[in-house]
């Protein structure tokens, strides 16, 4: 049965709120610190959009929220990947193979536009694990965890695009903010599905001047 895609959002956004300040305070080391904001603020608008419309397709929703109202460098990349996945659903049935399309066809484009590779310490550092994952058949929670660990192991890398490139070594140790809030994505999508491995506290890390998360 596939999962219903309103509700993998609603978990998505209801995740982002719990990791707002984790988030944030990852992006106060490499960014401008709003990646937090960006992301809690643009889930709750798609939450928004989808009450106000909700004959539509939840996913073609979100890609268009985040293409059109959400700033920040990673808004419209988050956007793209929403727009991906969006066509994905249309064009297959079962949701495996709709995820495994979509990933794949999202992380094409992420790469496309931001030009980043594996190593880069940004989002393509989760995605493509994940996109791994999905190929070899993995269920969400699998998928999950592999996002997870590939956004924690920006911890140990050194950037190379974007504007954490210009920081050096301040962002050694810690994850990249971009690479974390993509990973929970796919924790949200296997939450929807009672499949997440773990609770979400277990994935966010300690960070210097960041609030507990709730």
């Amino acid at each position: 049965m596939n999962t219903d895609q309103s509700l993998v959002l609603r978990t998505y956004a209801d995740t982002a709120r719990t990791a707002h300040a984790t988030l944030t305070a990852l992006d106060q080391l490499s960014g401008d610190g709003d990646f937090g904001d960006n992301l809690r603020e643009g889930l709750d608008r798609v939450t928004s959009a989808l009450d106000a419309h909700p004959d539509r397709p939840p996913y073609a929703v979100a890609a268009s929220v985040f293409l059109d109202e959400v700033g920040g460098t990673s808004g419209p990349l988050i956007g793209l990947l929403f727009q991906e996945l969006a066509r994905a659903h249309e064009a297959h049935s079962d949701e495996r193979d709709a995820w495994r399309a979509g990933i794949g066809e999202g992380l094409a484009a992420i790469q496309r536009v931001g030009e980043a590779e594996p190593g880069d310490r940004t989002m393509v550092d989760a995605l493509v694990p994940a996109r791994d994952a999905l190929e070899a058949g993995s269920g969400p929670r699998e998928v999950a965890v592999a996002a997870l660990d590939g956004a924690h192991a920006t911890a140990a890398l050194r950037a190379r695009r974007g504007r954490a490139s210009y920081v050096g070594q301040r962002v050694i140790g810690s994850p990249d903010p971009g690479a974390l809030g993509v990973a929970l994505l796919f924790w949200s999508h296997a939450r929807a599905q009672e499949e997440a491995p773990g609770e979400l506290t277990e994935y966010l890390p300690a960070v210097p001047g960041a609030e507990s998360p709730a």
